[in-house]
């Protein structure tokens, strides 16, 4: 099959810990089989600097934290026709948003981490993206499509979701995917 006739699949990591990511690749042989069904249009597992146009299916791992991954997300969502929150963070929040709970501003939580280590270390950079005042997950910030919860989802969990939505069904997750 032609690449132009492939499903268009793009993968995007936010703040987390790319566990999504690597459970996407524990599909193992089944990512084979996967690679005959899409093209792989952008992904932190390829080297394309500039989201693409016209994108069928993009699976976002980790929460909204900062104001570039805003953008990022907001332009992900005008130029992707089924988006896709993959994993708890993505989901919920999850460890990522643990840092809403802090009762300091965003300031100080940057001064602590960068700052302050950049004091102690001068080679740690300077130039982050502006923090958000809370981390979000998806919903919070763009229409959403499809949840596949789990922390990280397994590589089964991922590859039944995507076998079914290729396949031009809705997937059911009722019962067989969980948080955590």
């Amino acid at each position: 099959m032609e690449p132009a006739m492939k499903v268009r699949l793009a993968t995007v990591w936010l703040s987390g810990c790319s566990g999504c990511h690597m459970s996407f690749l524990d599909q193992d042989e089944r990512v084979i089989e996967l690679a005959e069904k899409v093209h792989l249009v952008y992904s932190p597992l390829a080297d394309v600097k500039i989201f693409p146009e016209n994108v069928d299916v993009t699976l976002v791992e980790g929460t909204v934290a900062n104001e570039e991954q805003e953008e990022l997300l907001k332009q992900v969502r005008a130029r992707t026709r089924i988006l896709v929150s993959l994993g708890d963070c993505a989901v919920t929040g999850n460890v990522t948003g643990l840092r809403n709970t802090l009762n300091e501003n965003v300031e100080s939580v940057l001064g602590h981490a960068y700052i302050e280590t950049v004091d102690a270390n001068p080679q740690v950079p300077t130039d982050v993206p502006k923090l958000l005042e809370q981390a979000h997950p998806l919903h919070e910030a763009v229409n959403v499509d499809y949840f596949v919860p789990g922390c990280p989802p397994s590589a089964d969990l991922i590859h039944y979701f995507l076998t079914e939505l290729l396949a031009g069904r809705a997937p059911k997750m009722e019962g067989i995917a969980k948080y955590g």
